[in-house]
C-alpha cells in the first residue's frame, strides 16, 4: 500500500487535551489524526493561542488515547504514548 493510500484511510477524531495552569482540572476538545494502534496526532483548534492556553501536549504531538467517562458520556483523552 502506498503512503498516499495509507493516509487516505486515516480519520480525524475528537480528543481532549488537559489545559495546564488553569487552577482546576480542565480539558479542551480538539481534533487528532487517528494513526492506529491507539495513537493520535494532535491538531490545533482554529482559535489555538499558546499565550492564553497551555496544553499538556502541543499540536503536532503524537499521543495515546484513553477512554474516559463523565456524566455526559465517554470521551477520548490525550495521554503519553
Amino acid at each position: 500500500m502506498s503512503a498516499e493510500m495509507d493516509s487516505a484511510t486515516k480519520k480525524m477524531v475528537e480528543i481532549h487535551v488537559r489545559l495546564l495552569e488553569e487552577g482546576t482540572e480542565v480539558a479542551r476538545p480538539t481534533h487528532a489524526l487517528d494513526l492506529g494502534n491507539g495513537l493520535f496526532k494532535l491538531e490545533a483548534t482554529i482559535d489555538y493561542d499558546p499565550d492564553t492556553e497551555v496544553w499538556e501536549f502541543l499540536p503536532g504531538s503524537i499521543v495515546r488515547g484513553e477512554i474516559r467517562s463523565s456524566d455526559s458520556g465517554q470521551y477520548l483523552m490525550a495521554a503519553k504514548p
